[in-house]
């Protein structure tokens, strides 16, 4: 007489772990405090990515903590064409506003 070996059960199935969901803070991003700070400044060479992180700071954003932070959204700011870098490589340099791209800004604001 052949025995039959039993099935082998089944895995139970796992539950699927949830992600905690992390507030998101409030408050402008780091490219929206970059914006802001060329445009109120005079300089006409623009700004320094030193001065720019001294300005960030002042404002209260941790600059040494967020280093990447800052320097993906200068680089983002720059590739999208609302900043122009006037001196220099990737995020050091000086940076200001590119007028072009605020004067149509404009144009389409009186249109609307």
């Amino acid at each position: 007489m052949a025995e039959i070996a039993p099935a082998p059960a089944a895995a139970p199935a796992k539950a699927a772990k949830k992600k905690s969901a992390k507030p998101k803070k409030a408050g402008p991003s780091v490219g929206e405090l970059i914006v802001k700070t060329v445009a109120a400044s005079k300089e006409r060479s623009g700004v320094s990515a030193a001065a720019l992180k001294k300005a960030l700071a002042a404002g209260g954003y941790d600059v040494d903590k967020n280093k990447a932070r800052v320097k993906t959204a200068i680089k983002s700011l720059v590739s999208k064409g609302t900043l122009v870098q006037t001196k220099g490589v990737g995020a050091s340099g000086s940076f200001k506003m590119n007028q072009i791209l605020a004067m149509q800004r404009a144009c389409q604001a009186n249109i609307l």
